[in-house]
């Protein structure tokens, strides 16, 4: 439920199965991650269709949630239970309503299939309110079946491999039902669940639930808790993400924005508390380079993917989506930020790639996005440092000079006979010379005719 490997496979001549397998190499070095903030498929990404006529999701995206459905609610033990073989088989099916019925299905056998209503509650239903009612339905069976398994869990491998599975199963019931409150407004109570969760599950790190309770936390304004949470999770040894970093620097700016000016700024220098919060934008603007234009609404945002590329504009759409909010909610935080963010690249050493505060970053980034992204969004690409026009006339001015010497070395008889060549074409030649004065002297001529008459 972590990440997974992207990999694309075509069928054709082998030309293009060579093309195909150096794009599944450029791919495989790009981890794709669970959308810790992923929409319910059936309550928003459905609807917006409905609305817009428009597909939010790519296959490629969906197939990797169903990858993930497969690895996170199935177990090998799913044959002594006849509604988990059924279920088995509805993760893998392509089609929405197979799925759905499949689902009633397995209820029909076992009333008590946590599974089964996690997929009505994610599919079918077409609010969040019918969506929280079936995943409380789902938490109530989960509940059951996990207590049941931890009395078996050391009966054999099989039950080990069946606790494990539900465990994942329970965990994600109640991480839904804390983001079903937070997007009915009860946020308290959201907060209160992703504690609890963080807390009981330590282990499952990778499923970033703390980048939900980030998001809560931002909602109610909370900064001293938010500030609590990043120190725990913005260390050296635990990956970064947009949320970590530009979090960090939201904090930051709040202390400053709202006195912040660059008129003033620039006559009396920076404070330290502003040249902390420039800095903290720098380091977030150079892991992720695309949420900027986001935020401060030069692009338009659509529906987030369920799976994300981290340091891509995937993951740059996530956080804006959710995060755009808490950055107006700030006096001054956008204003800080338009002014100071395109100095990252200034800084960034040249070229780009090699990268300053992390690691450089990765060329197949938009190739990943693209597959992650619908087909009507313009995806992002990482900013090239531009180098001005005298530069490149410098550059160009200076290589043909090098080249002509170089030339001149090698050929002296060619290059002279070349070089006489090409002046005379610059020297006038005598009938040109001639033909002017005559031009000249008709026009004189004219003129006088003209004045006497």
């Amino acid at each position: 439920m972590g990440g997974t490997e992207s990999s694309i496979s075509e069928p054709g001549s082998p030309s293009r199965n060579r093309e195909s397998e150096t794009s599944r190499q450029n791919l495989s070095e790009c981890k794709v991650w669970r959308n810790p903030l992923n929409l319910f498929r059936g309550a928003e990404y459905r609807r917006y269709t409905w609305v817009t006529g428009k597909e939010p999701l790519t296959y490629y995206d969906m197939n990797l949630s169903a990858q993930d459905h497969q690895t996170f609610f199935t177990c090998d033990t799913d044959f002594l239970r006849p509604s988990d073989t059924v279920m088995q088989k509805a993760w893998r099916e392509r089609n929405p309503p197979a799925r759905i019925k499949a689902a009633y299905q397995a209820l029909e056998l076992n009333n008590d299939c946590a599974t089964a209503y996690v997929l009505l509650a994610e599919e079918e239903a077409t609010t969040i309110v019918d969506a929280e009612k079936l995943f409380k339905q789902a938490l109530k069976a989960g509940e059951t079946i996990y207590r049941q398994s931890q009395q078996c869990q050391h009966q054999s491998p099989q039950h080990e491999a069946q606790l494990r599975r539900d465990t994942n199963v329970l965990v994600y019931i109640k991480r839904r039902l804390a983001m079903c409150a937070r997007k009915l407004g009860r946020i308290r109570e959201a907060v209160k669940i992703m504690r609890d969760l963080m807390k009981e599950f330590p282990p499952l790190t990778m499923l970033n639930i703390h980048e939900n309770l980030l998001e809560s936390l931002l909602e109610l304004q909370a900064y001293a808790d938010v500030q609590a949470v990043l120190a725990k999770y913005d260390d050296i040894s635990l990956p970064k993400s947009a949320a970590i970093c530009y979090t960090a620097a939201l904090l930051k700016t709040r202390t400053v924005s709202e006195k912040f000016s660059p008129e003033t700024a620039s006559r009396r220098g920076l404070s330290t508390a502003e040249i902390n919060a420039v800095e903290a934008i720098h380091r977030a603007v150079e892991f992720n380079p695309h949420v900027p234009k986001y935020l401060l609404e030069m692009k338009s945002l659509i529906l987030p993917p369920e799976h994300i590329l981290k340091r891509g504009d995937s993951e740059a759409i996530a956080y804006a989506f959710f995060h755009l909010q808490h950055w107006k909610r700030i006096e001054g935080a956008l204003n800080l930020l338009q002014c100071t963010w395109e100095g990252t690249f200034r800084m960034i050493p040249h070229p780009l790639e090699k990268g300053h505060l992390f690691y450089p970053y990765p060329s197949c980034t938009e190739m990943a996005d693209r597959e992650l992204l619908p087909t009507f969004h313009h995806v992002s690409v990482y900013p090239k440092k531009e180098l001005p026009l005298f530069i490149h006339f410098t550059a160009g001015f200076c290589s043909s000079t090098a080249m002509i010497a170089i030339l001149t070395h090698q050929f002296p008889e060619i290059m002279g006979i070349f070089a006489k060549a090409v002046l005379g074409l610059w020297r006038p030649q005598p009938w040109a010379s001639s033909g002017f004065e005559e031009n000249t002297q008709d026009l004189k001529s004219e003129d006088l005719g003209l004045s006497s008459g």
